[in-house]
């Protein structure tokens, strides 16, 4: 199998234990996204939903069609705070389904996207692959369909390198 997506992402706070982070950080959510990699539950998961101008979305590791997943620590999660918007594309966001529903999905905006501020916790960056993503956006899902409408082999790896960050390339 090709591997359309392997990039990198930085994490908004600090590494573990987590002292003095920036105000701003959301580390909870970012160490569930560093566990659920470490531990490879995206391997091999796909992204289940494309949106040109938007977004692309994956994570969904127990059922792979975005309506499965679970956090690093089993079941949901509460939002952790809404300080950093969606201002960009670029951006690494917990998908969810509603309030205090956070798991294992998330998604990359493809553009600013500030209809999503308040609703959704923005926890990093995509600092290399955002060409693939610019491609992966071509082949977008049809309304109403949740997979590409061309075949698409656009997959996650599970070992996507992470750097942990405080501000570097996201607006405060």
């Amino acid at each position: 199998m090709t591997t359309l997506f392997q990039g990198t992402v930085a994490l908004l706070g600090n590494p573990p234990p987590f002292r003095r982070n920036p105000p701003f950080a959301s580390r909870r959510t970012a160490e569930n996204f560093r566990l659920l990699c470490e531990r490879k539950k995206y391997a091999d998961v796909p992204f289940h939903r494309i949106i040109p101008s938007f977004m692309v979305q994956g994570g969904d590791f127990t059922r792979g069609d975005g309506r499965g997943g679970e956090s690093a620590w089993g079941g949901k999660f509460a939002d952790e705070n809404f300080r950093k918007k969606h201002s960009r594309a670029g951006l690494l966001s917990m998908a969810n389904a509603g309030p205090n529903t956070n798991g294992s999905q998330f998604f990359v905006t493809l553009a600013a996207t500030p209809h999503l501020d308040g609703k959704h916790v923005v926890f990093g960056e995509v600092t290399g692959g955002i060409d693939v993503l610019r491609k992966m956006e071509k082949v977008c899902t049809a309304p109403g369909q949740r997979w590409p409408e061309r075949a698409l082999d656009a997959r996650l790896t599970g070992r996507a390198p992470f750097r942990w960050t405080r501000t570097r390339g996201i607006d405060r």
